[in-house]
């Protein structure tokens, strides 16, 4: 890391538990998409994943990690949270709702502490990359790690693919 690049909430949270992971970074002013992030950095779009917040028919908030190529199942991600429905929260709320700003968003210290679900997929895997809590960071972390960091559980939250 450079002396002029500074740590995000989410860098100084893991290393505060003392969970080893790394960081890459990638030039970005504006939002763009995990799948562009994850050609930017030569990075394999199966184990790259991005947050997604929902609000549930409570009026909660839920939060989703998912491989970025993945979509939400709401009907699953509202089985697994326990509500009636979630729906997407809409974009402009984003900061609001959990600090972060649209393309920084990571499940690691959200202002608040949501619910978590992070994908099943996530299982079996040695290392996922999800944001850094701000544009232009990408962090490399194990699926177990990033449970433990979040307070989060496995779930079968996505949308079934078709078969080709």
């Amino acid at each position: 890391m450079s002396k002029k690049e500074t740590k995000t909430n989410a860098m100084r949270i893991l290393d505060r538990l003392k969970i080893p992971y790394e960081h890459s970074s990638y030039e970005s002013n504006d939002f763009i998409d995990g799948i562009h992030v994850a050609d930017s950095l030569g990075l394999p779009h199966e184990r790259v994943y991005k947050t997604l917040v929902t609000q549930g028919a409570d009026k909660n908030y839920y939060v989703f990690v998912i491989r970025i190529e993945d979509e939400l199942d709401l009907k699953k991600c509202a089985r697994a949270a326990g509500v009636k429905s979630v729906a997407m929260i809409p974009v402009k709320d984003i900061t609001a709702v959990t600090g972060y700003i649209r393309g920084g968003c990571t499940a690691i210290g959200m202002k608040k502490q949501y619910p978590i679900l992070l994908s099943d997929k996530m299982c079996g895997a040695d290392q996922v990359y999800v944001s850094g809590g701000r544009r232009g960071v990408q962090l490399r972390i194990s699926p177990e790690d990033l449970a433990r960091a979040t307070g989060a559980d496995f779930a079968d939250i996505t949308a079934d693919q078709p078969v080709a």
